[in-house]
């Protein structure tokens, strides 16, 4: 069951913060007040929908509430209950046949392992299992790269429609050179849409964009488990044999995680 992913939020709510305090501490918060402006935060929101707008198409645009969704969902891949879920299979097929997987599948609620097994009943060769699957996999793949390519195009577009905005104040300031006392907070009025832009990019649709294609990585490998337990089972492996096989999985992907928290470790020293 997918939970709250809490670290989105706060991620978001931490640098918004930060960049508030910093604000503060260094000249008050009449300054924070100043930084509040709807129409360089029009000009960045409105530019960038209008070029989402020319980039994708309508079915594009209509999925990225649900794309939006997955972002501060947590849906943790539970490794070692999905090989335990194959070697129950397993046993089932070696005691009672591949027919009676068919109603032992009923209470898996993965629908992925659920075609799998389907398909291993209807006595399909496992090649032809594998590319069934497979295709699948690229599917639901690139279904996630269209999603995630929308973040990708506003990280983008954001900082460009901020200097966009920079460049329409300039513009306006300059037609007030007269008056040298307004060149300063007009100057820094134009720069505000720059900010707007760069914050948007690198706090919200960039780092949500990285988001996602960690998370599609993760649901990928979990399917490939799915895949070779299924062949697994269909070729009649022996249960422990095709345990040990699976759990070569998790223990390359405990790895993994061993081999990044070491580099975090090495970046903090540093």
């Amino acid at each position: 069951m997918k939970k709250l992913d809490l670290l989105t939020p706060i991620g978001i709510l931490l640098g918004i913060t930060t960049i508030l305090f910093a604000i503060f501490t260094n000249a008050g918060i009449g300054s924070v007040v100043f930084f509040i402006q709807l129409a360089a935060f029009l000009i960045v929101i409105g530019g960038l929908f209008a070029a989402l707008l020319i980039n994708f198409s309508i079915q594009d645009i209509k999925a990225l509430p649900r794309v939006m969704r997955e972002v501060f969902r947590h849906d943790p891949q539970n490794l070692r209950e999905l090989i335990n879920t194959f070697t129950h299979l397993s046993t089932v097929a070696r005691r009672e046949g591949l027919l009676a997987l068919e109603a032992s599948s009923e209470d898996v609620e993965d629908p992925f392992i659920r075609k799998g097994v389907m398909l291993s009943v209807d006595g399909l060769e496992p090649e032809v299992i594998k590319d069934i699957m497979t295709a699948e996999i690229i599917a639901m793949e690139e279904r996630h790269r269209k999603g995630r390519l929308i973040f990708l195009k506003a990280g983008e577009y954001a900082p460009a429609w901020g200097m966009i905005g920079t460049l329409v104040g300039l513009v306006l300031m300059l037609q007030q050179l007269e008056d040298p006392a307004s060149l300063g907070p007009n100057m820094a009025l134009a720069l505000i849409t720059t900010l707007y832009g760069t914050i948007l990019a690198n706090l919200v649709f960039l780092p949500m964009a990285s988001k996602l294609a960690q998370k599609s990585e993760d649901e990928i490998f979990a399917k490939q488990i799915v895949i070779e337990g299924i062949i697994g089972i269909q070729s009649g492996q022996n249960p422990k044999i095709l345990e040990e096989k699976l759990s070569a999985f998790v223990h390359y992907d405990k790895k993994k995680e061993e081999t990044v928290n070491e580099g975090e470790e090495l970046v903090n020293e540093a």
